[in-house]
């Protein structure tokens, strides 16, 4: 890594280096193919500095995660495990050929805790998902009945989920609410009639979506924001802030329309910040915090400081 170098993310140099997309870049962090110094270094947002020496090995055998790790435990009881999800790491398989997943992971790292003990527990259950990219809180419940007692919570919407995110551009405090198809005329997901305008009624599978936005900071030339859903539809605070002008920084799919330049960064700037629900089995309340991870940070700090990213 020379002088020019120095300071970038090293998915940001093997990406300008291999003619890479970012997808490309992480994925060969992600899979042990890329050595830091004599080291597998599987953090394509490390930071590089002048001296680096970095080398890929694409006949490196793939690494497997195993268990997540226990610091990412937030909370876990005989019904529920909330976690922290890393960014990159999909939340549940979405086909047979999906490894690693963060459920996988989970239950690697509470059979690790609880000594192997299966305690004829049924597999985790998925109530929630958070995107590929998407970092924070998230539960699992345990057992069946927990699963229906949180499902039941998501369908009457009061569960409390919170994200932060940085847009683009100034944002104001606003509620979308749009019905969400799987195509909008462009082959994205999108609010049916922001893209092309049509007096018919939603399609049968359109999904109601509602995002209650509201600015926690001016950064100049981004918003820190939070989003509150009442419904959690696939990409819905994405789409919803990119049709209103504001993509979010490092969005890389509902980013066609957005004018002016783009803040680079290596993942769509979203965390799922505040998790609160009911106890499936004792009703209580139960409400969890997390603070964005380090990349999320260092790009607040950096607008805060009026200053471009590398």
């Amino acid at each position: 890594v020379d002088e020019q170098g120095s300071g970038q993310t090293l998915a940001a140099l093997l990406k300008g280096g291999r003619d890479l997309s970012w997808g490309a870049a992480r994925k060969l962090c992600e899979r042990g193919k890329v050595v830091v110094n004599g080291q597998v270094e599987t953090n394509g947002a490390r930071r590089m500095v002048e001296g680096d020496r970095i080398a890929v090995h694409l006949e490196a055998p793939r690494i497997r995660r195993g268990a997540l790790p226990r610091d990412r435990i937030v909370h876990v009881d005989r019904e529920v495990v909330v976690v922290s999800k890393p960014a990159h790491l999909l939340s549940v398989p979405f086909d047979a050929q999906d490894k690693d997943t963060l459920i996988d992971l989970t239950t690697a790292a509470l059979a690790q805790m609880e000594g192997g003990k299966k305690r004829n527990r049924a597999p985790l259950g998925a109530v929630q998902r958070l995107d590929k990219t998407t970092t924070g809180l998230l539960v699992f419940p345990r057992t069946l009945e927990a699963k229906r007692a949180l499902q039941a919570q998501f369908r009457v919407h009061s569960v409390e989920r919170s994200y932060w995110a940085i847009a683009h551009g100034r944002v104001t405090d606003a509620t979308y609410e749009t019905w969400l198809i799987r195509d909008r005329g462009d082959g994205l997901r999108g609010s049916h009639g922001k893209f092309r305008r049509s007096r018919a009624e939603p399609p049968a599978d359109a999904r109601r979506s509602v995002t209650h936005v509201r600015l926690v900071e001016d950064l100049g030339k981004a918003s820190l924001v939070e989003c509150r859903l009442e419904t959690g539809r696939q990409h819905q605070i994405r789409i919803h802030l990119s049709e209103a002008g504001h993509a979010l920084v490092g969005e890389g799919v509902y980013i066609r329309d957005h004018k002016g330049d783009r803040i680079p960064a290596n993942r769509p700037l979203l965390h799922a910040r505040t998790l609160g629900f009911n106890h499936p089995r004792t009703g209580a309340p139960m409400r969890f915090e997390e603070e964005p991870p380090e990349d999320f940070m260092t790009m607040l700090a950096t607008l805060r400081r009026g200053e471009s990213p590398p």
